[in-house]
């Protein structure tokens, strides 16, 4: 099992593919378990691609602390550091994304291109959906509770006109296999309080990498207009968005092509 030591914990990574070097760091909740996931897409293909368990997650260590968005930032660096990597291109997708703007700012020199993809700045720049705020759901009830406001263009109307999509996609987003594992839902808990006290908005204007913004149109978790404040806050960063919700990247099959040109020019 490929596993980095790193800020005095084991983080599991993978890494596939060949070419430039690309780090994709996951959103809440990701673990590299659940099928598919970022390997089995075009970025793995077109890149030197590592993407990882985050601490709190998945087979990486889930020490018994608080965690904070610098602690993020910092086990990515020196992931990177660990696998000889002095710089990367740089994917963050949703919570992902505001580890990157950290990893951006902490340790500037180790991005190259950087994609922020549904995620968000908090403070005066806006916030992310307050998951902290609905821990008390689990499985179906928060599946359903999330169901619309991850893809906005999915409320009660669309349920009930297509009842047994609306099933699946329940069924699919309520499912997790490793529920029960010991630890797991402390780490998710800690990745949520990190998440909470995410804040990067007066500092983004130091971001100084090429930068591309991606959002969806429909997402109720990551705004349409918190892209557009972050892309008008970060010099010369561009934006795009999308024709999907939360999960444009796999609603939109021209985002992640999109992606891929902007890291590759």
């Amino acid at each position: 099992m490929p596993v980095a030591t790193v800020n005095g914990l084991s983080l599991y990574f993978e890494r596939a593919g060949s070419g430039e070097r690309l780090l994709f760091i996951s959103g809440t909740g990701g673990d590299l378990r659940n099928k598919p996931n970022q390997f089995d897409g075009p970025l793995a293909r077109a890149f030197d691609m590592i993407s990882y368990d985050q601490r709190g997650l998945g087979r990486s260590d889930k020490p018994d602390l608080p965690y904070s968005m610098t602690d993020y930032a910092d086990d990515a660096a020196a992931l990177m550091e660990s696998q000889g990597w002095d710089a990367a291109h740089v994917v963050g997708v949703s919570f992902g994304g505001m580890v990157a703007q950290e990893l951006a700012l902490r340790h500037p020199r180790k991005i190259r291109r950087l994609v922020l993809a549904c995620s968000s700045p908090g403070g005066a720049g806006g916030a992310s959906y307050p998951f902290h705020e609905i821990g008390h759901l689990t499985g179906e009830a928060r599946a359903k509770h999330l169901t619309p406001i991850s893809d906005t263009r999915r409320d009660d109307a669309w349920a009930s006109a297509n009842p047994e999509t609306y099933a699946k996609v329940i069924a699919l987003t309520s499912a997790d296999p490793f529920a029960d594992e010991p630890g797991r839902r402390e780490g998710a808990q800690r990745q949520l309080e990190a998440r909470a006290a995410h804040d990067t908005w007066e500092r983004l204007p130091q971001i100084a990498v090429p930068t591309l913004i991606a959002g969806g149109r429909y997402d109720g978790v990551a705004l349409p207009e918190t892209q557009e404040r972050m892309a008008a806050r970060i010099p010369g960063a561009e934006l795009r968005m999308f024709d999907g919700g939360h999960l444009f990247m796999i609603q939109d099959r021209t985002a992640v092509p999109a992606m891929i040109e902007f890291l590759t020019r």
